[in-house]
């Protein structure tokens, strides 16, 4: 199938994802009064992002294969996303789009779409990783979700640990008491996300890694570095539809999953 070109082209040989993920600290800690405001401060920024484009490229590992890709990337509040993944000359590879998290990926080269499902499950399907558009939006932005009565732990004077009602714990880190306070990483149950390289309050490099002790055929670690990133740009309700061309032939879920992991191995 053409398809499974997408997914050779996503498994080509890169380089190693870089650094090593980030040492977050550890412990039982201490009750942190100033945890709200450490928050608030760490989050100023990206709370008033309502959309975000950016030039993606992204190197890593999925499902034991190393890849690298260039994506076109656009999301909205609340759980709207676009993705191009760029190839060097003609149709994209694949384009997702979700509005309001109802997804559609075509692949333009095999004529080949499918329609109408959750963004999570698409993009776990086409890619590896089970991001939804709500978690594309706050992984690009930098931004924590919202908690209303932090339960924060101090870790040390520079590191305060806040975990919300799902179970999420955001780590915050300051590089000295007269530094402002900035989201380092998110942990959740299902995958970790690390921000690195801020620039005017927004992360320019990011690392995605599935949660340790998952299922390894299915383990990711991604490195995201961002540029051309603009924020609240207005974007349409078209950009999160996609063109069907005439013609196009359904594919599903599951012949999107066969496919991946039938690419070429390391």
């Amino acid at each position: 199938m053409k398809h499974a070109a997408l997914l050779v082209w996503l498994a080509a040989c890169a380089a190693s994802c870089g650094a090593p993920l980030m040492k977050l600290p550890a412990g039982p800690g201490a009750p942190a009064a100033d945890a709200a405001d450490a928050l608030a401060q760490a989050t100023a920024v990206c709370r008033g992002i309502r959309t975000l484009t950016a030039e993606v490229a992204a190197s890593g590992k999925v499902s034991g294969q190393r890849f690298r890709a260039r994506l076109s990337v656009g999301v909205a509040e609340p759980a709207s996303a676009r993705i191009e993944a760029v190839a060097p000359f003609g149709a994209p590879f694949f384009v997702l789009a979700a509005a309001n998290d109802d997804a559609t990926l075509l692949l333009p080269r095999d004529a080949r779409v499918l329609e109408h499902g959750r963004s999570v499950d698409v993009l776990d399907a086409v890619a590896g990783v089970p991001l939804s558009a709500a978690d594309l939006h706050a992984v690009l932005t930098g931004c924590a979700p919202a908690v209303s009565r932090p339960d924060g732990r101090a870790l040390g004077a520079d590191w305060r640990v806040i975990t919300d009602p799902s179970g999420d714990s955001l780590y915050l880190h300051r590089p000295a008491a007269a530094q402002p306070w900035q989201l380092a990483a998110i942990v959740r149950r299902a995958w970790r996300v690390d921000y690195r390289d801020p620039l005017n309050g927004m992360p320019r490099t990011l690392r995605i890694t599935s949660a340790a002790g998952g299922d390894a055929a299915a383990a990711f670690d991604l490195t995201l570095a961002l540029s051309q990133v603009e924020a609240n740009v207005p974007l349409g309700a078209e950009v999160f539809r996609v063109d069907i061309p005439r013609g196009a032939e359904p594919i599903t879920l599951e012949e999107l999953r066969r496919a991946r992991p039938g690419v070429r191995k390391n």
